[in-house]
C-alpha cells in the first residue's frame, strides 16, 4: 500500500497510540471529580495542556479541546458572531477556506450577517488592498486558513493581522491552522483565534483544539456541565487529550528538516508529471511541499483514483470533506471550470518514502497511458 492522503487524515504515531492506553488505562477517572483518581487524572490533562500551550508560546487557559476542527471552528465563529452581533454583523472570509467555514457562513448568513469573500492573486495570496477595502466599523471577523487544504497555499497572517487591526483594532481574526499544524512552523500571536485538529499530525481522531486569545469572548453554542470550559462542556477526553499532546510535541519536531524532505518528494513528482501534456500541475510558490494538485484533462479525477486504488495507490479528490465537488481553491486561483473540475491531491508526509514516490510515478504512468489510450479509441 503507498498512502498518498496524509492531509486526508493521518494514522496515529506508535508513540501516540502507546500514550492513549496507557492513560485510558490508568487515569480513567473523571477529572471533574474531587476523589483522588479524578484529581491524579486532571493533574495529568493539566500537564498534557501546559505542554501544548509552551510549545506553541500561548496561556494553558486559552485552550479549549474539542472534538475536531470543524467543532472549534463553529465554537469559533459562531460563538464570536453572537458575541458581537450588537456592535456589527459584518464578517471577511476567503475562497480558499475548508468547507466547513462555508457551512458556518452560510448559517450565519440566514441569521443576518453580512458575508465578504475576499479576492486572492494569481498566486492564491490573500489580496491585501481588497482586504484593506473590505475592513469597515461593522467588521466583527475576519477568518482566513493558514494554509489552503487542496493548493497548499501558505498565507502570510502576521501581514493579514497588521491590515486588519490598522483598519479596524476591534476585529477578531480568526484562522483554521489544521493544515499548518505539525507541518510548518505556525506563530498563534499572528491571530485572535486558531483551530486544528489531532488526527492531521499522527494523533487520534475525536480531538481538536480552539486557541483563543484570553481577551476574546465567546457566546458558548453548547450547554451543559462546564467544570473545565464553559466553551465546551461535558466530561473532558483525558486519553485523548494526552495523546494529543504527545502528538503535537513529536509532529512539531524537526519540522524545518521534515519540510526539506518532503520538499524532494514533492519537486520529484512534479518533475515527472510535468511532461504530460493533459497534466495541470496546480502549484505556486506559496504552496507548502506537503500538498500537491494537479488537474487532468480529458480524464475524470475519480475514474483515475479508482485506477490508482487498484493498484493499492491511496489519493484524493480535492478535500476529503469535498470530495467529488468542484474544487473552489483551483477555481479562485485559476478561474478555470474545466480545471477545478477535474483536480487530485497527492498529500506526502515525513513517512513517506523514495520508493513510495518512485511507484507512484511509474504507475501514474501505466494508468495515464491506458486511460488515455481508451478516450483515443472512443473520440
Amino acid at each position: 500500500m503507498i498512502y498518498l492522503d496524509y492531509s486526508a487524515t493521518t494514522p496515529v504515531g506508535f508513540e501516540v497510540l502507546d500514550t492513549y492506553n496507557r492513560t485510558s488505562k490508568d487515569f480513567f477517572g473523571n477529572p471533574n471529580s474531587i476523589h483522588e483518581l479524578g484529581v491524579k487524572t486532571k493533574n495529568l490533562m493539566n500537564s498534557a495542556t501546559k505542554q501544548i500551550a509552551e510549545i506553541f508560546g500561548i496561556q494553558d487557559t486559552e485552550i479549549t479541546y474539542t472534538s475536531g476542527a470543524t467543532a472549534s471552528n463553529n465554537i469559533a465563529i459562531i460563538g464570536c458572531a453572537l458575541q458581537n452581533h450588537k456592535k456589527g454583523r459584518h464578517i471577511i472570509t476567503s475562497r480558499l477556506e475548508h468547507p466547513s467555514v462555508y457551512a458556518i457562513c452560510d448559517y450565519l448568513e440566514g441569521l443576518g450577517f453580512e458575508i465578504s469573500y475576499v479576492k486572492n492573486d494569481e498566486e492564491g495570496l490573500i489580496d491585501f488592498e481588497d482586504l484593506k477595502s473590505l475592513i469597515k466599523p461593522e467588521t466583527i471577523l475576519v477568518s482566513i486558513c493558514a494554509v489552503n487544504s487542496e493548493t497548499g497555499v501558505r498565507q502570510p497572517l502576521k501581514m493579514i493581522r497588521q491590515i486588519v487591526k490598522k483598519e479596524n483594532p476591534e476585529t477578531i481574526i480568526h484562522s483554521d491552522m489544521t493544515q499548518a499544524v505539525g507541518k510548518v512552523s505556525v506563530n498563534f500571536h499572528d491571530v485572535d483565534m486558531a483551530t486544528f485538529t489531532g488526527h492531521k499530525i499522527y494523533g487520534p481522531k475525536g480531538i481538536g483544539v480552539l486557541y483563543k486569545n484570553n481577551s476574546v469572548n465567546l457566546t458558548p453554542i453548547l450547554y451543559g456541565s462546564g467544570k473545565s470550559n464553559m466553551l465546551s462542556p461535558g466530561t473532558p477526553a483525558v486519553p485523548l487529550i494526552v495523546a494529543l499532546s504527545k502528538a503535537v510535541r513529536l509532529s512539531t519536531t524537526d519540522i524545518e528538516k521534515r519540510e526539506r524532505f518532503i520538499e524532494r518528494l514533492n519537486m520529484k513528482i512534479v518533475d515527472a508529471l510535468s511532461k504530460y501534456e493533459g497534466v495541470m500541475i496546480n502549484k505556486t510558490k506559496y504552496s507548502i511541499p506537503h500538498i500537491l494538485n494537479i488537474s487532468l484533462r480529458n480524464i475524470k479525477a475519480e475514474t483515475f483514483l479508482h485506477a490508482l486504488e487498484e493498484n493499492e495507490i491511496y489519493v484524493s479528490s480535492n478535500t476529503a470533506c469535498s470530495s467529488g465537488n468542484l474544487s473552489t481553491s483551483v477555481y479562485a486561483i485559476y478561474d478555470d471550470k474545466v480545471r477545478a473540475s477535474s483536480t487530485i491531491r497527492i498529500s506526502l508526509s515525513h513517512l513517506t518514502t523514495t520508493d513510495e514516490v518512485n511507484r507512484f510515478i511509474s504507475t501514474f504512468e501505466e494508468v495515464y497511458a491506458r486511460l488515455s489510450g481508451l478516450i483515443r479509441k472512443f473520440d
